[in-house]
């Protein structure tokens, strides 16, 4: 496994970029941080932290070359996870983005319910 180093992004979103069985690019680089670092919109203030791993699960797979993509993000104390397993790995990418999103509202809109509670 190789790790290509952390960046931070605006207002403290941090991500790390692994790679797995696949050579690491700088417009590979630029795409998972383009598509991960617009999920900051959603989440709002706070400390982010992305860990996103990509690549191939192993080097011989007999139906061909599935690439798959696995995040990891930390919002506060409460960690979401997503996973997706695509032929393309930009497509990988794209569909774990997805999956986060809506993990995402999901998170703020119970987040909300619960503030909302009467108080007994």
């Amino acid at each position: 496994m190789v790790v290509v180093g952390a960046r931070a992004i605006s207002n403290g979103m941090k991500i790390d970029v692994l790679y797995k069985n696949i050579s690491p690019d700088e417009p590979l680089k630029v795409f998972v941080e383009d598509r991960i670092g617009g999920l900051e919109k959603f989440i709002g203030k706070g400390p982010i932290e992305a860990r996103v791993e990509i690549g191939l699960p192993s080097k011989h797979h007999r139906s061909g070359r599935i690439y798959y993509a696995e995040v990891n993000l930390k919002i506060g104390g409460k960690l979401l996870r997503a996973t997706c397993q695509h032929e393309d790995l930009r497509n990988a990418i794209v569909d774990v983005k997805n999956e986060l999103q809506k993990q995402i509202k999901k998170f703020k809109e119970k987040r909300k319910d619960l503030s909302r509670q009467p108080v007994k």
